[in-house]
């Protein structure tokens, strides 16, 4: 089409393996706790797939984790058995499974009822367990460090009782913000038929709200402790400028107008010879080639008077086009122009020489640049804190950054040809002084 800048090749976002799946699936890897291994490629990247297609409540931002190495490992086979102790809160198996059942089935469904080999089931059952436990861990310490915050050294009494009124709070919000957002996105007419499509997605209603509680007090405990508007100086901003000064370049521009007499519209290069000219003494001597462009141009522009805005050199796909829009004087029409499309007359409204944007106009987008990566270190500050403050106790405690390993668990074993990564919960350790969670968990069959 000429006169308009190139469009990009279109990329087919087809995923002909299952690793493709996988790796397309940047959520899914976080949520699923899964990476690609030569021994269960196809149902992982089948069951990522399926997490790709499960909604879930909107979280707090947080930085997602590295992605895990693969690891089997013999699950509880009791539901009620503690997988995670986060503070002073429990985590059980049976908060988990829901969610890692209909994951499967949905995953059988999408192969068309192929069933996994065994220990590709195992391998997929586990890590999809720890990246939902990662979330619900996750949810669990900001909801504890925000409740800590409220109640200080107060007594465990008066613990239970300010945790009962931002519960009650909390839940009244999941009823008339959450709960009939649910039921216009399931297009459900009561509660009972929500709670029959959440339990087929593996959640349900007494779930959604308690996630929702725990999100919503763990955002009051990140908003309470993130600067929302950060200061930013105007030293700020001028060395944010000159650091990255070669994205403010901008090349040679046009800005022009355009009438069109395409040969396959006109029947004939004859028809189109004869139309073209008809259109430029139309526009020369009436004065007004914007009114002739809308009622007689087979351009793409025609309807916005031929009229192309602000074009960057060497980006138009008609060469001849191209060249005259930057050779020609402005306020002037071209003199007859042919490609392999058509014929063409263009008047060019202004140019602009190549240069660095000023920093006047730009400055205003920085600033918001800078205030936004100064919210993120501070919530990753923020969350940094939480993690030394709340001690964890986890079934795969190298998932959470100075957890410690839950007792009565086995150690995971990793996969073979899983690519290694290294133990996060190395890196950062925390002296707590704790040695044991205050629930006791149950060791694996």
């Amino acid at each position: 089409m000429f006169g308009m800048p190139r469009s990009p090749v279109p990329f087919k976002n087809v995923m002909r393996t299952c690793g493709k799946a996988t790796r397309a699936c940047g959520k899914a890897t976080w949520t699923c706790g899964l990476t690609t291994s030569r021994s269960c490629l196809c149902w992982i990247g089948i069951l990522c797939a399926a997490a790709c297609s499960d909604p879930a409540p909107v979280r707090a931002q947080q930085t997602p984790p590295s992605e895990p190495e693969l690891i089997v490992a013999d699950l509880p086979t009791d539901p009620a058995a503690i997988v995670a102790v986060v503070g002073q809160t429990p985590i059980l198996l049976a908060d988990l499974l829901p969610k890692i059942d209909a994951r499967i089935r949905m995953a059988i469904a999408k192969s068309g009822g192929q069933q996994p080999p065994e220990d590709q089931l195992k391998i997929a059952r586990t890590n999809m367990a720890r990246g939902l436990l990662v979330q619900a861990i996750q949810n669990k310490m900001m909801r504890e460090s925000f409740l800590l915050q409220q109640v200080g050294t107060q007594t465990s009494q008066q613990r239970a009782e300010a945790d009962a009124k931002l519960t009650q709070r909390a839940r009244q919000m999941f009823r008339e913000n959450e709960l009939p957002e649910l039921m216009k996105q399931y297009e459900c007419s009561d509660l009972a038929e929500l709670d029959d499509k959440l339990s087929a997605k593996g959640s349900s209603l007494l779930l959604r709200q308690s996630d929702f509680i725990d999100m919503m007090l763990g955002h009051l405990y990140i908003s309470g402790n993130v600067d929302k508007e950060p200061e930013v100086s105007m030293a700020e901003i001028v060395g944010y400028y000159r650091e990255h000064q070669e994205e403010y370049m901008k090349p040679d521009r046009a800005r022009w107008e355009q009438l069109s007499a395409h040969f396959d519209k006109a029947g004939s290069r004859e028809e189109a010879w004869k139309w073209i000219n008809t259109m430029a003494l139309e526009a020369l001597y009436g004065g007004n080639l914007q009114a002739v462009a809308r009622k007689m141009s087979h351009g793409s522009y025609a309807n916005q008077g031929g009229v192309h805005d602000w074009t960057a050199k060497g980006s138009l796909v008609s060469e001849p086009i191209n060249a005259t829009i930057f050779l020609i004087p402005e306020n002037k029409m071209s003199e007859i122009i042919e490609d392999q499309r058509g014929f063409h007359v263009v008047r060019v409204l202004g140019r602009k020489a190549a240069g660095y944007t000023p920093l006047a106009e730009v400055q205003d987008e920085i600033r918001n640049t800078i205030q936004k990566q100064k919210i993120a270190k501070s919530q990753e500050k923020t969350l940094r804190r939480m993690h030394k403050m709340i001690p964890v106790w986890s079934m795969f405690p190298g998932d959470i950054p100075g957890a410690m390993p839950l007792p009565g668990t086995a150690a995971p074993t990793p996969v073979q040809n899983s690519a290694p990564v290294q133990n996060r919960a190395s890196v950062q350790n925390r002296d707590t002084g704790n040695t044991r969670p205050r629930y006791t968990a149950r060791a694996n069959p």
